[in-house]
């Protein structure tokens, strides 16, 4: 819910009490006041008929199901203070159903922007409402207190059966500075507890391989989604193990370096369901590496022969002397994002061996123009439908040409408008009106606001 939904809502709950017993009184001065003259039938049944709705209009007595709509779109601090207005909403305060979903925010005032939640009402919570949580999340700001309270909290979770589990860190290093021993230990009483987990997002944790073979041995039937990317201290052997055994597993996200043919052949095992979603993190594991492993063209056919729907999406954070492994035979990728910056013969190479290609962002280039490379791309990547492009250099009739050949399935297209270079054939004024042309619809390239 946007802040002006509850900017409205909760001075509305706080004041129903107030309103309920002005009509209440109102409803009395009509009934028995003998001043009062009964309403003559004609001119003024319509005003009679509208001023009795309005006083028996009585906010206390609105449905249950009514009130915990309202209550679901509330923090927890104002839902508690709308729960004392009457006994009913009280009531509807406790409804199990209101407590299925719940996110803990976590922070030391100091250093974050977010509200805490209070630990009165997490004691509550956790005395009262920990067999009702269903699908809980952890969002903690950068400091190690934060995590550890947050690991605290987990390791309380005895009674509850999660289906859900999201550790969310608005800053690193959070959970990674907690010691191993205390989160691994956390997250344990939830894996052994819950038997029905399904979606799991510990990213950025010191989650590891003993741990996830116990999550496996108590939700390997439920798990859906698993998405572990930069958690050091988890191998290959980690992710096989959920592999093998986690036959619903429809959507995973790893790092690169865990990544292998090893692992691509399980996950294309005929016992393995059809995963929908496999997304790539590829960062330098250490400062100034240099060299990454290949995955052969076997595994990745392997995998698409298995699952040919599969969307492999990967993000690159690397800088252009890492890229020399990629891209060097035909990769099943279908959205690419490059945080950094890509080099010039990288992005030749995924025109040549990225037929199945849907997406690409490139936050970063250089100052060599990217013509050649946009043109292939275009001719073909013919799934291509979205293109953004910042800090990179293309000339406006390339781009023109790249939109032509591209035609009316570029769905997404956001250039910034540094990025196009007048040349002979157009100007920044007159490449929108040709590119709107092709597309099929009107287009401006994007402009940094002025601050």
């Amino acid at each position: 819910m946007s802040f002006c939904w509850r900017r409205l809502l909760i001075p509305l709950l706080l004041s129903i009490r107030m309103k309920r017993n002005s009509l209440s009184v109102v409803n009395k001065i009509v009934q028995s006041s003998p001043a009062v003259k009964q309403p003559k039938v004609g001119f003024y049944s319509s005003l009679s008929h509208t001023h009795m709705h309005t006083v028996l209009l009585d906010w206390g007595s609105l449905p249950h199901h009514v009130v915990l709509r309202i209550f679901q779109y509330l923090p927890l601090i104002d839902r508690a203070r709308a729960s004392s207005v009457c006994r009913k909403w009280n009531e509807v305060f406790h409804i199990p159903d209101l407590w299925r979903k719940f996110e803990f925010e976590l922070n030391q005032s100091a250093t974050s922007y977010f509200k805490s939640t209070h630990p009165d009402l997490i004691q509550q919570i956790i005395k009262k409402h920990a067999t009702h949580l269903q699908y809980v999340s952890f969002k903690v700001d950068s400091s190690t207190e934060s995590a550890e309270a947050a690991c605290d909290i987990l390791s309380q979770l005895v009674n509850c059966s999660l289906q859900t589990l999201g550790l969310i860190s608005t800053a690193k290093p959070s959970f990674m500075n907690v010691s191993k021993s205390h989160f691994v230990s956390a997250l344990t009483v939830v894996f052994v507890n819950s038997k029905s987990l399904s979606s799991i997002k510990i990213e950025d944790t010191p989650v590891d391989d003993p741990s996830l073979k116990i999550l496996v041995a108590n939700n390997s039937d439920t798990l859906r989604l698993l998405k572990m990317s930069s958690c050091p201290h988890v191998s290959s052997d980690g992710i096989l193990c959920i592999a093998d055994h986690c036959q619903g597993l429809r959507e995973l996200a790893l790092n690169y370096y865990i990544l292998s043919d090893e692992l691509l052949l399980a996950l294309s095992s005929e016992t393995h369901v059809r995963l929908e979603h496999l997304r790539i993190d590829v960062v330098s594991e250490n400062p100034g590496q240099v060299e990454f492993h290949t995955i052969k063209k076997q595994s990745w056919d392997a995998l698409i022969k298995h699952s040919p729907g599969v969307n492999v999406v990967m993000y690159f954070f690397l800088y252009e002397e890492e890229f020399e492994a990629f891209f060097r035979e035909e990769t099943p990728v279908t959205n690419l994002y490059f945080g950094r910056s890509v080099s010039k013969a990288a992005l030749g190479r995924i025109g040549l061996n990225c037929p199945r290609l849907i997406e690409l962002v490139v936050c970063a280039n250089g100052l060599q123009t990217l013509d050649d490379e946009l043109i292939c791309i275009a001719e073909c990547c013919k799934n291509l439908t979205a293109l953004g492009l910042s800090e990179c250099e293309v000339s406006c009739s390339a781009f023109v040409d790249f939109v032509r050949r591209c035609g009316k399935r570029l769905t997404h297209l956001s250039i910034m408008e540094d990025v196009l270079i007048p040349d002979g054939n157009y100007n920044l004024d007159e490449i929108h009106t040709e590119v709107s042309k092709y597309l099929g619809r009107i287009w401006f390239p994007d402009v940094l606001p002025i601050w």
